[in-house]
């Protein structure tokens, strides 16, 4: 009996008959190593083909090779799992580290809390023997104010700028490390190995401060060096300009900076900051990056106060981080800022008084980056269309930069707006030096420049009630034909290629598909990029309606609802089928913000014209009295921003169709916004009503009765149109009608069948018949589907169909008839899918 066991430790043993073991010789495991990155698992005739080709493996028989390849798998698998296993070892000795120090200030807070309780509670007492004869108080107080030691100088001379700096860094480490500020634990934040880290947020105290603390596989320097890059990760930060730079006695480097943010919405506007930020180490070898602001320094370094910007501070912030043991960096993040929250309308102040939103935007994006450029050090391999990881995200930043670039139209990047038509809902701003704000110059591969010398844009910001950003942003991306106008969409593709376009008429084609490209995920997958693919869409040109492929690059986030986040961004751009890197990138998308606020807000109906609406200062809370009752709605504030290439001779009318067209965008959102609301079609609030329009009810009494006259019996119970609908609305199982084309659609189904197909009544009529069911499905409808016609009814056996979500469904039976009109012509076919389920 052949014994088919082997070393699993060097691999340099065979098995032998009787049970004794040979050596492979070095040349056969080089020759077999080599054989083995080409392909881990080599099929018997391949394995065949390996002696053959090999002649030093000549002497090996094939079942020896096949026990050779699986112990050398095994020995992979072991040495992946061991790292694997040692590098969550790691985590969690330095997490175990974190906990501990964190319990440790935990143990000191309660300290001091307990020494002021007691501090006060004796001053409570003595209060009440208080005599009131002040004169020994008063010397007492004389003599302490001569005690008090002078503080150094805090003015723009080198020793001034380093008083500065140190009281930044001591303060600064007060708030890592220390108990300077209260930290609550954030919610829905544990800490663990895959965790992102420890995140709190402030309690009491000045501003919004969040803090947070995380593991990196990377070195100290490394992350100095990419967190005070702040434009790379921080999607907010438009810029940071560094005006002067001085070395200190102890190694460090004091820098003077100019900061801009960018203002999430066309309501508020942007912040800047005045920071001083000081970089040291400290003795125990640990790196600090601190940073504050500049505005109260007497007689210091000043920065005048720019047009359109708000100065907002930044109180003592930045970035503690240590070695960690087998390699990595333990890192401390402080965010605390004062946004100047009394300068936005009183419906945005939520967006600049939590201190959750802070760490959400600002001190976790901090970790998220660290942790994404780690694992793409580890992982440097091309992904989505031959990118690379760092490639990819490099186009992220493009694509966020310019759709943030259209939401604030800055003067000083070409912007200027365009006068109104009358009514302020929608802003037009237009820039005619496109190459600036677009990354690249207007030419391309092909040589030839493009004909558009303008950009265009188009914004508007609504506010929207009880749907969740996450679910509305989903449905846009994956119902993008009910919003957006496929002719536009053939334009703005065309506006960046080489050549006029002519602009988009009535005789524009309509969609023909959408397919998604996925590109990458971020580490935490909270978000992702892909090609959108519109194929055969009908583009009006030279007399001709001329079918034509377009390609979106697509940038999403937030669209996970139990995700730690209050913002959902979809980002969009239209590229040529190239894909290259030097292409030019006009973006355009939807960005939709939660409104964590327990003041009043306005009506439901009050969704346009949102800026006009809205006062700044006192009249704000005049005017959100005129709401009361509304207190308890979940609030949220969409922006939307499209931005369109043009030649300048066509401005007028570019202008008339941008306005009308975000015009529509915002009207289908609002509908769509209702459906998905609680008091709309929501499933999580049981039964949903019927839909009550005449059409309904002429439809249901249609669908009953040709059933009845078809299958012999009754397919509900009742009397009434009114009862009919409400009957069938109900109805337990799924009933969908489809038209009579030659690619069929549904155009009405029951709760029941909405729910199978996850879908709703506004985007129901984007299914096909022919998608929900899977090829046996497929040729079996169309086997059958003469039958229908024919006979005007038919049974089919329990199978699989599939939800427009991807989901499997399984039912028993389905029955599909022919609907008839008063006339009794074939109107649509009607499917019932009996006792279905999700699989």
């Amino acid at each position: 009996m052949m014994a088919v066991t082997s070393s699993c430790k060097d691999g340099t043993k065979i098995a032998m008959d009787n049970g004794k073991y040979v050596r492979y010789t070095p040349e056969q495991v080089e020759a077999l190593e080599r054989l083995y990155h080409d392909c881990p698992k080599p099929s018997s005739m391949r394995r065949q083909q390996l002696i053959r080709e090999c002649p030093i493996l000549s002497n090996i028989e094939p079942k020896q090779i096949k026990v050779w390849f699986q112990n050398r798998r095994c020995r992979e698998k072991q040495r992946k799992e061991a790292s694997r296993l040692q590098a969550v070892n790691r985590k969690l000795t330095a997490m175990n580290k974190l906990l501990m120090e964190e319990n440790d200030r935990l143990q000191k807070q309660v300290s001091q809390l307990v020494y002021e309780n007691s501090y006060f509670r004796q001053q409570t007492q003595n209060a009440t023997l208080a005599t009131t004869d002040t004169s020994c108080e008063s010397v007492v107080t004389s003599g302490q104010h001569h005690l008090t030691p002078q503080h150094p100088p805090r003015d723009a001379s080198p020793a001034g700028l380093l008083s500065i700096a140190d009281e930044t860094l001591a303060e600064f480490l007060s708030k890592a490390t220390g108990t300077a500020v209260e930290w609550v634990q954030m919610p829905g934040m544990k800490p663990g190995p895959d965790s992102i880290g420890i995140v709190a947020i402030s309690h009491g105290c000045s501003g919004v401060a969040a803090r947070a603390c995380g593991l990196v596989g990377l070195e100290p320097t490394r992350v100095a060096e990419i967190l005070k890059d702040r434009p790379s990760w921080f999607r907010d930060c438009r810029a940071v300009d560094v005006i002067n730079v001085l070395s200190t006695g102890n190694g460090g480097t004091i820098e003077l900076l100019y900061m801009q943010l960018y203002a999430p919405t066309t309501l508020a506007p942007a912040r800047d900051f005045w920071l001083l930020r000081y970089t040291s180490v400290l003795e125990d070898g640990s790196l600090v990056v601190c940073e504050r602001s500049l505005n109260n320094t007497q007689n210091g370094p000043s920065m005048p106060v720019v047009q359109n910007f708000v100065r907002a501070e930044m109180l003592p912030s930045g970035y503690l981080i240590r070695p960690c043991e087998g390699g990595g960096s333990i890192i401390h993040v402080v965010d605390h800022m004062d946004l100047e929250p009394w300068s936005v309308p009183e419906v945005l102040r939520p967006l600049y008084e939590s201190s959750t939103l802070l760490a959400q935007n600002t001190t976790m994006a901090a970790l998220r980056h660290l942790r994404q450029i780690s694992q793409e050090v580890s992982q440097p391999n091309a992904t989505g269309w031959g990118r690379r990881p760092a490639a990819l995200r490099a186009l992220s930043q493009k694509l966020c930069k310019g759709f943030n670039e259209a939401v604030n139209g800055f003067t000083d990047e070409g912007w200027s707006m365009l006068e109104s038509d009358g009514i302020d809902d929608v802003t037009l701003l237009v820039n005619s030096s496109p190459s600036k704000i677009m990354g690249a110059n207007i030419s391309y591969a092909n040589g030839f420049p493009s004909a558009s010398n303008s950009v265009l844009c188009a914004k508007a910001s609504m506010l929207l009630q009880n749907v969740p950003p996450a679910v509305l942003l989903r449905f846009l991306r994956e119902h993008r034909s009910e919003w957006a106008d496929s002719s536009i969409d053939a334009y703005s593709a065309a506006a960046i290629k080489a050549g006029p376009c002519s602009l988009p008429g009535t005789r524009a084609g309509s969609f023909g598909g959408q397919v998604i490209l996925p590109l990458a995920h971020t580490i935490e997958h909270e978000e992702f990029m892909e090609v959108i693919k519109l194929e055969n869409m009908g583009h009006y040109r030279d007399d001709m309606i001329m079918p034509v492929d377009i390609f979106l690059l697509q940038l999403c986030s937030g669209v996970d609802e139990n995700a730690v986040g209050n913002c959902a961004e979809l980002v969009f751009a239209p590229i040529d089928a190239s894909f290259s890197d030097d292409a030019p990138i006009l973006p355009s998308g939807f960005r939709i913000i939660s409104l964590d606020s327990g003041t009043d807000s306005p009506s439901p109906n009050r969704t346009l014209d949102l800026a006009s609406a809205l006062e700044v200062g006192p009249a704000a809370n005049r005017a959100s009295g005129d709401n009361a009752g509304n207190s308890g709605s979940r609030k949220s504030v969409m922006t939307i921003a499209f931005q369109f290439a043009f030649e300048m001779h066509l401005q007028e009318s570019v202008a008339a169709m941008a306005r009308q067209y975000v015009r529509s965008i915002i009207a289908s959102v609002q509908r769509v916004a209702l459906a998905l609301s609680p008091s709309g079609l929501s499933t999580h609030t049981g039964l949903r009503p019927p839909p009550g329009t005449p059409e309904a009810l002429t439809l249901s009494t249609w669908i009953s009765q040709s059933y009845r006259c078809y299958l012999g019996v009754e397919l509900l119970k009742n009397e009434g149109s009114e009862s009919i609908l409400k009957s069938l609305w109900q109805h337990l199982d799924a009933i969908l009608c489809c038209s009579l084309k030659a690619m069929p659609v549904f155009t009405f189904a029951n709760q029941a069948g909405l729910d199978m197909l996850e879908t709703t009544l506004l985007a129901l009529q984007d299914i096909t018949l022919e998608k929900i069911f899977d090829d046996n499905g497929r040729k079996t409808l169309c086997s059958e589907f003469p039958q229908i016609m024919q006979q005007g009814f038919m049974c089919l056996q329990g199978g699989i169909c599939m939800s427009s979500m991807g989901r499997p469904v399984s039912y028993e039976q389905a029955v599909a008839w022919k609907v008839l009109d008063e006339k009794e012509n074939a109107h649509c076919i009607c499917f019932m899918f009996i006792n279905w389920s999700f699989v």
